[in-house]
């Protein structure tokens, strides 16, 4: 097959050459957006004139009928014709012949693919910030049913201090609001026009790059050739805003799986999300848990391949920047669906509530509890904190809890301690009473769950 590109050329190139230089079984996903930015391209050069306006009208008329075929699946992509760019310049000239060539005036597929990967990014974010929403709906939802559900705080994946479920919910309420205002923001960087830029000098011909970026609702252009032919920053910034994303997604994912394990028998996740094994038939795997724990690593390594890819390039656009679109494209499918699978699993747990609460009172998660009880009343918390240390030793040594120390023992330690010491170390009391800003306290935790509702109603 002739290569569109093939006038300097003699020889032919060997197949597996072709293969390897190829990207065509991956930019193909960018196929819609290809034939968008043609659409806007050829009506600029009819309206500055550039081809004759029935000139123009065939070409889109040709455009509109193989994204025809494209929605009906009815187009087969070829390796020979290397890209998602030829193959639809292909496809345009079997529709309508040699007119077809006239599209490619006043471009190159350097600025053609920016501007594909562009639009392409821009409703992928757009999508991304939608099931983001959903996602935070989903969580407060959640908490707001278990306001007054406790559980153990962890610190060093220690037992630390009770706190409410829906404290511990709400947490990754606000790393996915970061993550969607990370997503929002970036959204101004990709709605940028690299269209018209050409190869990398721009070009002779008189075309109108601002026509053509309100054609496909850009908001602007880029203001040099060479910049907007070369830009990956708006991918890159896509890849680490996915990346940081993921990994709040695999912390919770993290919890998950420890929480459904019998060791703490704190949820259980519903069939949909989980599978069995092959050899144990008592098995129930939380294997999308596991899954989206491990697929971050792609997402991170999709990230740290484009950074190495574009570390050290030279302007302006060079082949090594093809393999900017296969991580971007995997990254978009991995984040979207990684996003809808938390909000299922998030939305139909089922919270063991009994035994959460029950296992804050077989520990020392209340000993904070006891120092801030003798702080109060007016001993040092650092010799608070030292009293209570010793006393947890020797609990340990007995096999007891602070709240199985009689009050007499107690008040052998120092008379500062009470009756009132056991309503104290109880774990709702505990929650309970935390209501500096920010705080597990009910009130307070409900105070989040209402400006975090407000907030979700007006995005």
């Amino acid at each position: 097959m002739k290569k569109l590109w093939g006038g300097r050329f003699e020889g032919k190139s060997e197949s597996w050459i072709d293969e390897f230089g190829a990207s065509i079984s991956f930019d193909q996903a960018l196929a819609a957006q290809d034939i968008q930015g043609s659409l806007a391209h050829v009506k600029m050069l009819g309206h500055t004139g550039i081809i004759h306006a029935d000139e123009a009208e065939t070409i889109k008329n040709g455009l509109l009928a193989v994204q025809e075929k494209l929605a009906n699946e009815e187009l087969t992509f070829s390796i020979e014709n290397e890209d998602i760019h030829l193959n639809i310049e292909t496809f345009l000239h079997q529709e309508i012949g040699t007119v077809a060539g006239k599209l490619h005036t006043g471009r190159s597929r350097n600025d053609q693919v920016a501007t594909d990967m562009h639009l392409y990014l821009k409703t992928i974010v757009q999508q991304t910030i939608e099931k983001i929403h959903t996602f935070r709906h989903v969580l407060v939802e959640k908490a707001e049913k278990h306001v007054e559900t406790i559980m153990p705080g962890y610190t060093h994946l220690q037992h630390a201090q009770p706190i409410s479920f829906a404290h511990h919910l709400m947490a990754y309420y606000g790393m996915l609001t970061r993550d969607q205002e990370r997503f929002s923001e970036s959204l101004k960087r990709i709605d940028i026009s690299p269209l018209g830029c050409a190869a990398l000098a721009g070009t002779t011909f008189p075309i109108d790059r601002e026509y053509s970026a309100k054609e496909l609702g850009f908001s602007s252009v880029y203001e040099n050739s060479l910049d907007g032919v070369s830009d990956r920053d708006f991918i890159l910034e896509f890849l680490s805003n996915s990346s940081i994303m993921m990994m709040h997604l695999t912390r919770f994912c993290e919890e998950l799986i420890l929480w459904c394990s019998h060791e703490f028998q704190f949820i259980e996740l519903t069939d949909t999300f989980s599978t069995g094994s092959s050899i144990m038939p008592q098995k129930k795997n939380p294997d999308m848990a596991e899954l989206i724990r491990g697929k971050s690593g792609r997402v991170f390594g999709n990230l740290f391949g484009l950074l190495t890819v574009l570390k050290g390039l030279p302007l302006a656009y060079n082949k090594d920047l093809q393999e900017d679109k296969e991580g971007m494209i995997d990254t978009a499918h991995t984040i979207l669906t990684s996003l809808d699978i938390m909000a299922g699993m998030i939305d139909t747990m089922k919270i063991n509530e009994e035994i959460m609460e029950k296992s804050t009172e077989k520990d020392f998660s209340n000993a904070t509890e006891l120092a801030d009880y003798l702080a109060a009343k007016g001993m040092p918390f650092r010799q608070a904190h030292e009293v209570v240390g010793k006393l947890v030793l020797e609990c340990t040594k007995r096999s007891t809890y602070l709240q199985d120390v009689p009050l007499e023992e107690y008040q052998s330690i120092t008379p500062l301690i009470e009756k009132d010491i056991y309503t104290a170390l109880a774990s709702r009391t505990a929650v309970e009473r935390r209501h500096s800003l920010g705080g597990t306290g009910f009130e307070q935790v409900t105070a989040a769950i209402n400006k975090a509702t407000a907030q979700l109603a007006g995005e």
